[in-house]
């Protein structure tokens, strides 16, 4: 599998769900080909869809940035079991690699998992990256 780098982008928008949210999206690092990982329904509140999207097959089911947004759309949709599990199944996958954060630094997949559970199990909101 091609290393990827991923931003990490949070949304600003009215609803406190949707604030509190960190989202993946992503581009191979030798071409353009944006991943399948819901940025776009993320982005516009459509969350149900999110999950249908990263649920479907067509992203390796251990793939980090398929189960960062998978769990953010489950914790919007107020499935914080769900979305406890993802972030953990992030945290366990074999599949590992650095996220480009909105500000230029680089945060290993892992970690950003870590510190979305985190966030959720204290009931505070997730990281706020802007891109």
């Amino acid at each position: 599998m091609k290393k990827i780098l991923l931003s990490l982008a949070a949304l600003a928008v009215a609803s406190p769900a949707m604030a509190q949210s960190i989202v993946v999206t992503g581009t191979e690092d030798s071409a353009s080909t944006p991943l399948s990982v819901a940025f776009e329904e993320l982005q516009a509140g459509e969350n149900k869809a999110a999950v249908a999207k990263l649920t479907d097959g067509r992203v390796d089911a251990r793939d980090p940035s398929r189960l960062i947004n998978l769990g953010t759309a489950y914790a919007r949709l107020g499935r914080t079991a769900d979305a406890a599990t993802a972030y953990r199944s992030a945290i366990d996958s074999p599949i590992r690699y650095d996220l480009e954060l909105a500000n230029g630094d680089f945060m290993d997949s892992r970690w950003a998992a870590r510190t979305a559970l985190a966030r959720l199990d204290q009931g505070r909101p997730l990281l706020a990256l802007a891109h």
